[in-house]
């Protein structure tokens, strides 16, 4: 269950991010609502995830996939356009989070 807790609460902490941009500063309720919302329930989860996992593997996936989910967010929801030198700090990313799950011993109590 810790891997399906994890991906909730990226998916909850994406949500609240994208929501955050949509809130206008806190001047819309309901994205401001699902900011809130998200990040309690993204917190919670991550907080069940660091029972079993060490906490850099758990920070090292929730923020590498969790950068990689908000910028297609920004893609798709907010037209935003990645340039290269952001495509590529994104695949290194990505690769340091694989990386982590293949090849170290960190990644169990």
């Amino acid at each position: 269950m810790t891997f399906v807790y994890l991906i909730l609460a990226i998916v909850a902490e994406v949500i609240a991010t994208s929501a955050l941009k949509a809130s206008a500063g806190f001047t819309r309720p309901l994205p401001s609502l699902l900011v809130v919302g998200g990040y309690a329930v993204a917190f919670y989860l991550l907080s069940l995830v660091l029972r079993t996992l060490p906490v850099g593997v758990t920070y090292a996936i929730w923020a590498g996939l969790g950068i990689v989910l908000v910028t297609l967010v920004g893609i798709v929801v907010f037209g935003e356009k990645p340039d290269l030198p952001a495509v590529l700090g994104i695949t290194l990313i990505v690769t340091g989070v694989v990386t982590l799950q293949v090849f170290s011993k960190m990644n169990v109590h």
